[in-house]
């Protein structure tokens, strides 16, 4: 053997116990835990080609590079440190995986993110979730989760984002929730929960509970703190009563929708000190009474504004055809009267879309796309302001 060949052939066994030591064998109660989560999902909904499908524990799944055996799906901490590998990551793919989420999960002490979303897990959330402290990223959506979620929810400290949507979750929205203050993006929507809102974790930026059951009033005391709030999704619930003052003051809110609930009435004053966010509202399909309040047309910002299908009276205001910045205008399906105000067919039609159709109004040019449909017969706005209970609005 030439002195040339032997110097590679060292090199090359070097190369490869430098790899070994660089890539060390994961750490033995995350190995146990994986095996446990793949074992609780029915083999016949994992496709070989999958993520769980490349999961082979003949390999070690922390082993670099990853050619054939734990290709996708999991992420380990870095190879550069020379003790065990730690899962940090479980990213599954959207392939239809079924079966229940295993307790033993919570043995990956190390996760920070856990994302099994758009599959079909089934069962319910473990409670012993609570004992993962790094979690950042808890995304459950689109499965069929059921049961309620663990009150031991709130022992999640380090949670950023929790997006449970799209499951067939019930009971109460746990009071535990408030204790998750590092929690940014909160996401309950389309589920089957009782009850009202909770005293909501104090630096959310996003909240979606849509189509969820929930009812009750707009507490002001579940909003309380929430200064960097800025999207409001909660349409296609049961919440009644009045929507005060307070919730369109909250400093840092650009979107808010409420569409579909039951809502009686709208009370909004001026923004504080003549500043907000506020770009969008929609209100549409309650049952709000009374005039539509002007002061809409008081924050700087607002482009988009939804009225439609409740019970408003009286005329649009003046203020709203004045208002530059808005873009869209619907508050069509009332029982609103009057001449629309002239300058909003002024200029150019493409300046504002939106509807003032199916109400009361008198003199709405028949040409504009604005005064569709037509407006409601004689007839029935007749017997509205002669003070008889108006016909139901119809509900989309």
């Amino acid at each position: 053997m030439s002195p040339v060949f032997s110097l590679l052939l060292c090199l090359l066994v070097y190369h490869q116990l430098s790899l070994s030591t660089a890539n060390s064998t994961t750490f033995s109660a995350d190995i146990a835990a994986l095996k446990a989560f793949k074992a609780a999902i029915k083999p016949s909904t994992i496709p070989p080609w999958s993520c769980l499908g490349s999961w082979d524990f003949t390999s070690d799944p922390c082993s670099y590079p990853k050619r054939t055996h734990f290709v996708c799906g999991l992420t380990c901490s870095s190879d550069a440190d020379p003790s065990p590998s730690r899962v940090i990551s479980i990213t599954l793919d959207s392939v239809g995986y079924s079966g229940t989420l295993t307790p033993l999960v919570s043995q990956l002490r190390q996760l920070v993110t856990l994302d099994l979303g758009q599959n079909s897990f089934h069962g319910t959330i473990p409670p012993s979730l609570s004992s993962l402290s790094l979690l950042q990223t808890l995304t459950l959506r689109t499965n069929s989760f059921s049961g309620s979620i663990p009150s031991s929810i709130g022992n999640l400290q380090s949670l950023q984002e929790l997006d449970v949507s799209g499951n067939s979750l019930s009971g109460y929205v746990p009071n535990t929730i408030f204790s998750l203050s590092k929690l940014t993006r909160l996401d309950l929507s389309f589920n089957k929960f009782s009850g009202g809102l909770p005293k909501l974790p104090p630096n959310l930026l996003e909240l979606a509970i849509k189509a969820s059951s929930l009812s009750g009033s707009i507490s002001k005391s579940s909003f309380d703190g929430l200064n960097q709030l800025e999207t409001v999704e909660l349409s296609a619930n049961s919440f009644t009563g009045v929507l005060q003052s307070w919730f369109f003051q909250l400093p840092s809110l650009q979107q808010i929708n409420l569409s579909n609930n039951t809502l009686t009435s709208v009370e909004i004053s001026k923004p504080n000190k003549g500043y907000s966010e506020l770009v969008a509202v929609d209100l549409g399909f309650n049952k709000i009474k009374g005039y539509i309040p002007a002061n809409f047309s008081e924050y700087p910002v607002l482009a988009s504004l939804s009225l439609r299908y409740n019970m408003l009276r009286g005329p649009i205001p003046l203020e709203f055809s004045k208002k530059g910045t808005l873009k869209r205008l619907y508050l069509d399906g009332n029982y609103l009267t009057g001449t629309p105000p002239p300058g909003f067919f002024a200029g150019e039609e493409s300046e504002i879309a939106g509807s003032f159709g199916d109400n009361c109004l008198r003199g709405c040019p028949a040409s504009s796309q604005l005064c569709l449909p037509s407006q409601k017969p004689t007839s029935v706005c007749k017997q509205v302001y002669a003070g008889k209970k108006p016909r139901s609005q119809k509900h989309h």
